[in-house]
């Protein structure tokens, strides 16, 4: 029987991203998403997704987010499993990142002619 193993989220960062670096370099974020389900007549439902993601995609949301920013996520489930100090097995389930996306425009973006839009007119 084929597997899928895909998440794809829409979520708003939930505190100011931390980075880390491994021992080799490897940029290492780990950040959480809140997400709501929104149901009429009732009251929405949030949810809490913990994310890590490596690399440069590691450094570039680190840079340009911070707490309550919104963020399209694309990854796969894993689960951490490890004992903690009373040697009792603990269990968590997060998202490793494959990719993702800004939803909001980038830091600066007002400074720099780059991003800035052009009055050009597109030849197609």
């Amino acid at each position: 029987m084929p597997n899928l193993n895909k998440v794809f989220l829409i979520g708003h960062i939930v505190r100011d991203p931390e980075i880390r670096y491994t021992p080799s370099g490897t940029a290492v974020l780990d950040f959480t998403i809140a997400t709501n389900t929104h149901r009429k007549d009732q009251d929405d439902e949030v949810y809490f997704a913990a994310v890590t993601a490596f690399g440069s995609q590691a450094e570039a949301i680190a840079k340009y987010t911070k707490k309550g920013d919104p963020i399209f996520i694309e990854g796969r489930l894993k689960r951490d499993v490890w004992e903690n100090k009373e040697g009792k097995k603990q269990e968590k389930t997060k998202i490793i990142l494959n990719n993702f996306q800004f939803l909001k425009g980038k830091k600066g973006a007002q400074e720099n002619p780059e991003f800035e839009d052009q009055d050009e007119e597109i030849p197609f």
